[in-house]
């Protein structure tokens, strides 16, 4: 890993905090399954969240990624697709059979049958779709609408980048 981290690979999927720089980036990790919080806090919670819970600090913040006792991805591209790219490189891609997680929430989803998702979604969507996730915590629910070949092309994107 770049910064003060080891490129040791752990059988546990790292875990990850993203700082306030790169809530995108957070997002985007969590739809591909990295459990990755995004922390607006003071620079001193987020170093003593990541001692605490053994996570590695993504950061765009010189200083930051500084810090001793700290394992850190100093971010250093501005593109998405490239800060993506960045991250699976340096610690790795997760295993496909690992949950996404909520965008929202970063608690991994939750398979949901068509027929349970049919009053919860759009009626055009519960008609035309087969494969539904909730968020156990949020209740929020996805399928792989029109919109996941998009998202499909922009992480190929990232990762051939």
């Amino acid at each position: 890993m770049e910064g003060s981290a080891s490129k040791a690979r752990t059988a546990d999927p790292p875990r990850l905090v993203a700082d306030a720089m790169l809530g995108s980036l957070a997002r985007w990790l969590r739809l591909i399954g990295y459990d990755t919080l995004y922390m607006r806090d003071a620079d001193n919670v987020i170093a003593q969240r990541c001692r605490a819970e053994g996570r590695i600090l993504l950061t765009r913040d010189h200083q930051l990624a500084e810090r001793r006792g700290l394992q850190v991805i100093l971010v250093t591209p501005q593109v998405l697709e490239a800060q993506i790219r960045q991250v699976i490189r340096v610690i790795g891609p997760l295993d496909p059979s690992v949950p996404h997680r909520c965008m929202t929430c970063n608690v991994p989803l939750q398979s949901l049958s068509p027929e349970a998702a049919a009053p919860l979604v759009p009626p055009y969507v519960a008609r035309t779709q087969q494969i539904f996730h909730q968020c156990p915590k949020c209740g929020k629910i996805t399928w792989p609408g029109t919109h996941w070949d998009k998202i499909q092309t922009r992480l190929k994107e990232a990762q051939d980048l």
